[in-house]
């Protein structure tokens, strides 16, 4: 079930996420903004099961729709065109990012109240920490 996630998540916590923007192949001039946005995830889903999740900052907004399982096309917030899908696994959403040969994986779970999304890329693993908003 994907209702835990629906709602307002605030940013409270990061850690290793500049290393990950590296690895993930982000530019310096674009890492500096990244790591200094705070954004906040909402989190929606409509009656035809169409899942929204926007994410919004003083540097960039941005939104995808998606059905789990179902595979689209992403323009990420650092501008990388992926092929991503995103499943339910064990009550964790795992978002799989494809381009140019590369793969990332985002995987987000509620834990005592708090999303905690895992980024992925290769041997490099950051965390970031969400609060629900009122």
């Amino acid at each position: 079930m994907v209702d835990q996630f629906v709602g307002t998540w605030t940013l409270a916590a990061s850690e290793n996420f500049d290393e990950y923007m590296k690895a993930i192949g982000v530019s310096f001039a674009t890492r500096q903004i990244g790591n200094m946005a705070k954004p906040n995830l909402m989190f929606s889903v409509d009656d035809a099961g169409l899942i929204s999740l926007k994410s919004e900052s003083t540097f960039k907004n941005s939104e995808i729709k998606f059905k789990l399982g179902e595979e689209f096309d992403e323009t990420t917030t650092d501008g990388r065109s992926t092929k991503t899908t995103i499943t339910l696994e064990n009550g964790k959403l795992v978002q799989q990012q494809s381009w140019d040969g590369k793969k990332t994986t985002l995987e987000r779970e509620i834990q005592d109240g708090k999303m905690s999304t895992k980024c992925v890329m290769d041997d490099v693993v950051a965390v970031r920490t969400y609060e629900k908003g009122a």
